[in-house]
């Protein structure tokens, strides 16, 4: 069996290079690595992986591997693998099949690349290495102790599989941490998103206005680096919880319809599809600017919009100019997949420190428990969440307080009133 496909294996050396810088910035990670170099919890273990391919996931597969599984590794992004990691990784012997720019033949091609290999753990990045398994290798389930789900797209299909039923083996929800979701998807999301954007495009903020549409932990922070920026930033939400608190946060809030006529730069953060269409896009501003962060590509109808519109010129990398029928230009960034990973280097490896930290004590808990767990799906525990987060305060030389006996006594009583 071939061991790897990767773009170039000549870049190996710059892979490495990125792949130092990361661990010298995920001090969370390799203190677990440590760890696991003792425990050895993945002894005789095969973990199958679908994740971004960048120089902080190659961090997370070194540490698996020094845990004692065997890992296999393939892209959940058909434009976000970096090619000299995928390089560095295949020439350290990890079996691994992802470059940038596959085809949706070659995408699925990769994840069959990892099945093959009969993974005991599934880590997934929104739930296709899982689909994959549930719908035409079935046969691979008998073998699976559980998996991990690191995206809110992810952690979604898979709990509406547990309410039909289909489920047939644990997943542990990672995307629902409290060290994953209030960090990376909000400061990492936030910042590596527009930092897509502008390596795209080099636009001002500043005076601009910026429609984000969609008002989760990712949204939250767009909206707060894009107001950072100088930009008016407009929310547009379907639920009210979320829409009131944008407005209480101090952004506009207005239905797309409204928004899609004064906006000059659109962020689409839902996991969900055609918020953005094109009959949206004809009632653009000339000259308006669409990145979509999140995790696939149906968030901007660009299926749609390529069949409609017959000129289009390629301006800058990961930029693209349509010509409307009507007149106007409208700019699509990174073929409306995510921006982050399409057109920069994703979220910083200070705020994966958390997220990885997490995968890789989330599949040592299922190499551990898989026994006691039931075909569903499970949130990490807060104690775990408190480790990590204790950890990375002390990796940055921050101390907090402990509460005293006489308060840990008073907090676990209710007999003393006021």
């Amino acid at each position: 069996m071939k061991q790897y496909k990767v773009k170039d294996i000549k870049l190996a050396d710059s892979g490495k290079k990125k792949i130092d810088w990361a661990r010298d910035h995920m001090p969370v990670v390799s203190e677990i690595t440590k760890e696991f170099s003792k425990r050895k919890p993945f002894k005789g273990l095969t973990i199958g992986a679908s994740l971004h391919v960048t120089k902080d996931t190659a961090v997370l597969m070194y540490a698996l591997r020094t845990g004692g599984a065997k890992v296999i590794l393939c892209g959940c992004n058909p434009l976000s693998t970096q090619d000299d990691v995928a390089a560095a990784l295949a020439k350290d012997d990890f079996p691994i099949f992802a470059w940038r720019g596959q085809t949706r033949f070659e995408y699925y091609t990769s994840i069959d690349f990892v099945l093959d290999h009969k993974p005991q753990i599934t880590i997934d990045d929104g739930c296709d290495l899982v689909g994959v398994v549930h719908s035409r290798r079935k046969n691979l389930i008998p073998n699976i102790l559980g998996g991990c789900e690191e995206t809110a797209m992810g952690v979604n299909r898979l709990r509406v599989m547990e309410k039909e039923g289909v489920l047939k083996y644990p997943m542990i929800a990672v995307n629902d941490a409290y060290t994953k979701h209030l960090f990376d998807n909000r400061y990492g999301t936030g910042q590596s998103s527009l930092d897509g954007i502008l390596r795209a495009t080099n636009i001002l903020f500043s005076g601009k206005t910026m429609v984000v549409v969609g008002y989760g932990w990712c949204g939250r922070g767009v909206t707060t680096r894009a107001k950072g920026l100088g930009s008016q930033v407009i929310v547009c939400e379907i639920d009210p919880i979320r829409a009131l608190e944008a407005v209480m946060d101090g952004f506009g809030v207005m239905p797309i319809s409204a928004a899609v006529r004064i906006g000059d730069i659109f962020v689409t953060v839902t996991s969900n599809k055609n918020v953005i269409t094109y009959a949206h896009m004809l009632t653009m501003k000339d000259g308006a600017v669409l990145a979509n962060a999140g995790h696939t590509n149906v968030e901007i109808d660009v299926e749609t919009l390529d069949k409609r519109v017959k000129k289009r010129v390629e301006i800058r990398p990961n930029t693209v100019e349509y010509f409307l029928p009507n007149g106007k230009t409208i700019y699509v960034l990174g073929e409306g997949r995510i921006i982050n990973l399409v057109a920069a280097e994703g979220h910083p490896s200070e705020v994966m420190d958390m997220s990885f930290a997490t995968q890789a004590l989330s599949a040592e808990y299922i190499a551990v428990h898989h026994k006691k767990l039931l075909p569903k799906v499970y949130n990490t525990t807060i104690e775990q969440d408190r480790r990590i987060a204790t950890l990375k305060l002390k990796t940055m030389g921050i101390s907090i307080d402990t509460m005293t006996a006489a308060q840990k006594k008073y907090m676990g009583s209710w007999t003393e009133g006021t």
